[in-house]
């Protein structure tokens, strides 16, 4: 197994060596005379979340890797992964074990509200909270200093969705989100609504180990609606969408980013279309650079994984922890505060993807882009 690829069950599941008092955090003595600078991810690798887990892990691994060959002289990139199964308090307590590890920063963690309740860990040992996979509102305020983000929020999201629901006049809209989501995140969808004058026909909040979203798919026909929006995982929208599709619904589908790239391959699979918000490129852009180097980077890794929103969403914050290391590398692991100072004042053109930080300013980008699921599962614009 490469070091590079190491990831492990999380604290309470691991056994092996000791890391700073750490148990089951062990580091075999680096192969090459190269620094070996270490970022830690936890992420969804075996629930419900697991291929977006997967994806975003290849898409770092891959920057990474294309990093540590191209320069004998600089440092090495080393990715460790612990396993959350996409709940808060394992995401915590994996961001507990990286904070006493030795580990430089964090990277691509794919529970926003596990990403908010390990803040105070992560801002007392002054980690760098980099390229979280999730718009989720809760990480997003200026007043966080310890969190970067490479995509947008949902706030944007959103934003965009209602100004396209409004240039098309639609009037009658309906919500649907996951039960027990965040406060902000709610409000962002509602805010935005309101910027343009709409208030929600209906506002479904959906028990995700709910049996069957039939009843849920059924109050939405019977209101007659415009358009539903979505902000849930791929599994409930695909089967609403299903139903309603199935009654012969006439209204729009808007999907946020959350339902990700299952959500693309579902609808494809039974020939059905929805409008999604992306906040990286298309993975069929070949045009940009981004795009085409995360493609051959993809292959020089022997990953079999192809560009997607996620890998293509995780190599871009991969590329970003490169660019932050190079900066503050002067000989030697910066420790973790150069980290957070190199960051709060990076800028980086990917080639079609830009990633600017001010201090004060957490958010990196603003890209969100509208895109149509066409029934064969292509993203057309």
């Amino acid at each position: 197994m490469k070091r590079r690829n190491l990831v492990l069950a999380g604290p309470a599941l691991m056994a092996g060596g000791v890391m700073a008092g750490v148990p089951g955090l062990a580091f075999a003595a680096p192969q090459q005379q190269q620094q070996t600078i270490r970022f830690g991810q936890s992420a969804d690798m075996t629930g419900e979340d697991a291929a977006l887990g997967r994806d975003i892990r290849t898409g770092i691994l891959a920057a990474f890797d294309a990093a540590s060959r191209a320069d004998a002289r600089g440092p090495r990139f080393e990715l460790i992964t612990l396993d959350d199964k996409g709940a808060a308090d394992r995401t915590t307590d994996n961001v507990k074990a990286f904070a006493g590890a030795g580990v430089s920063a964090l990277i691509g963690l794919t529970s926003g509200a596990g990403a908010e309740a390990a803040m105070g860990t992560i801002d007392q040992h002054q980690l760098a909270l980099l390229g979280t996979a999730s718009g989720h509102m809760g990480i997003r305020s200026g007043n966080l200093a310890s969190a970067y983000h490479t995509r947008a929020g949902y706030d944007a999201e959103f934003s965009s969705m209602v100004s396209y629901v409004k240039t098309r006049e639609l009037s009658r809209v309906g919500i649907v989100y996951l039960e027990g989501t965040a406060k902000p995140n709610l409000a962002a969808m509602t805010v935005a609504l309101a910027s343009v004058g709409l208030l929600p026909v209906e506002a479904i909040a959906l028990d995700r180990n709910e049996p069957s979203y039939d009843a849920v798919a059924a109050r939405l026909i019977a209101d007659k609606l415009d358009v539903v929006m979505f902000m849930a995982q791929a599994k409930p929208t695909a089967a609403i969408i299903d139903h309603m599709v199935a009654a012969k619904y006439r209204g729009l589908f808007y999907a946020s980013s959350m339902a990700g790239q299952d959500l693309v391959d579902v609808l494809a699979s039974k020939g059905q279309s929805a409008v999604m918000s992306v906040v990286v490129p298309r993975p069929n852009a070949m045009g940009l650079s981004v795009v085409s180097r995360c493609q051959q980077d993809l292959v020089a890794l022997g990953s079999n994984a192809k560009v997607s929103v996620a890998t293509l969403e995780g190599y871009i914050s991969g590329r970003i922890a490169v660019e932050a290391v190079r900066g503050a590398y002067r000989g030697a692991t910066p420790n973790r505060a150069q980290l957070r100072d190199t960051l709060s004042n990076l800028r980086a053109d990917l080639g079609g993807y830009k990633v600017q930080f001010n201090p004060g300013s957490p958010n990196g980008s603003k890209y969100v882009e509208l895109v149509t699921i066409d029934r064969y599962g292509k993203l057309v614009g």
